[in-house]
């Protein structure tokens, strides 16, 4: 799953064991469900948003950031 704002997504690398063998394994961002009210469109909207990007439309405001998140082509 991807965040909606900053289009972080899982990373990928190696699990290294105590005799150092290497299998691969993921990161998963932390990405959580979001309702926010939306006042130019009198209505609420669900967002997927990993924590970083939560702070973020905290500081911007929601309006600016749904334009970004329709800039990047996702749809809100």
């Amino acid at each position: 799953m991807r965040c909606q704002l900053t289009g972080v997504g899982p990373v990928f690398g190696n699990r290294v064991s105590h005799s150092h063998r290497r299998t691969r394994r993921r990161w998963n961002p932390n990405i959580q469900q979001r309702r926010y009210w939306l006042p130019s469109e009198g209505r609420f909207v669900r967002l997927s948003l990993s924590t970083r990007a939560i702070k973020t439309v905290d500081k911007i405001g929601i309006e600016t950031a749904v334009v970004r998140i329709r800039a990047r082509g996702e749809k809100v």
